[in-house]
């Protein structure tokens, strides 16, 4: 089996895996603090070796002293990289973000507005019944009115919001 084949190339891989992983990891691990970082980094480390055959064919303590040196250099180079110095880590997720006020405050306006163009009894039917959420009952009673009547003018009141703010351009 010649050295270049993927089943000589599979079986170097694992071997330097077997290796160095487990104590390359952990020396990642204390210079970042960051398990799920030093495993990258030791994968990215020995995937570099593999790729260097040369490096693997010194002696053992040249190796891992190449090995060391690479993980070591990975780390600093992602430290110095502008990702990390923009990229702020917390274990704490960000506020929520509130949505732009603006429609809701335009549409809150036009409706004022509208509601300025309507007569007292249709405005005060309308306030009551769906700013107030009262039953016709209840509003019946507290403006000493018959059901019918409030349901009268909740109706004329409604079609003249809706025409009103068709004028403004916000209904069809």
């Amino acid at each position: 089996m010649n050295s270049h084949s993927p089943d000589a190339q599979e079986e170097l891989l694992r071997a330097l895996h077997e290796a160095h992983a487990a104590e390359l990891s952990r020396f990642v691990a204390r210079l970042t603090g960051d398990r799920g970082h030093a495993e990258d980094v030791t994968q990215e480390t020995l995937f570099r070796a593999w790729q260097r055959p040369a490096v693997l064919e010194r002696p053992e303590p040249a190796v891992r002293a190449w090995l060391f040196t690479v993980a070591r250099n990975l780390v600093v180079d992602d430290w110095r990289s502008a990702r990390r110095r923009h990229e702020i880590g917390t274990d704490q997720p960000p506020e929520q973000q509130q949505a732009d006020a603006t429609d809701r405050v335009l549409d809150s306006w036009l409706v004022s507005d509208a509601l300025a163009m309507l007569s007292a009894e249709h405005r005060e039917v309308l306030l009551h019944g769906y700013y107030r959420s009262l039953s016709v009952r209840e509003i019946s009673t507290l403006l000493g009115i018959p059901e019918g009547t409030v349901k009268s003018r909740m109706h004329y009141a409604l079609r003249a919001m809706k025409l009103a703010l068709q004028e403004r351009g916000v209904t069809q």
